[in-house]
């Protein structure tokens, strides 16, 4: 009789569930560092290479100063993106903006493998750090 336990079994299931894990974490994260109109926001290094999309009060989407529909956002984007890989995606949305909009926008920059987004805030001098 042998009176030793065989582990193997648990170490094979332990990895996969590790893999499991590795493999699936970056797709559960939804979490975006975030500063609201009212925070602190900090400036961003090289703001001269990011590339401002636009929201506006009633949901037109502008790259450049130029509207864009939002079927027409992702392919201008890729092409940035494709000339100018190290140029940051920074979101400008007006106060107004409907939430779900920005989401929205966020979401189909993220379905197309762009995961360097960033929200653009207006700082405001009288606030107060928790």
């Amino acid at each position: 009789m042998m009176s030793e336990i065989n582990v193997t079994p648990m170490v094979d299931v332990m990895l996969v569930l590790l893999i499991i894990f590795m493999v699936t974490a970056p797709l559960l994260t939804s979490g975006i560092t975030l500063d609201l109109p009212k925070g602190d926001g900090k400036v961003i290094e090289g703001s001269d290479k990011s590339l401002d999309i636009g929201i506006d009060a009633k949901g037109r989407i502008f790259i450049a100063d130029t509207e864009y529909k939002k079927q027409d956002v992702i392919p201008k984007v890729k092409s940035i993106t494709t000339s100018n890989p190290a140029i940051q995606i920074i979101i400008s949305a007006d106060k107004k903006a409907a939430y779900g909009d920005v989401v929205e926008l966020m979401a189909m920059l993220r379905a197309e493998g762009i995961m360097k987004v960033g929200l653009k805030t207006d700082p405001k001098e009288n606030f107060k750090k928790r």
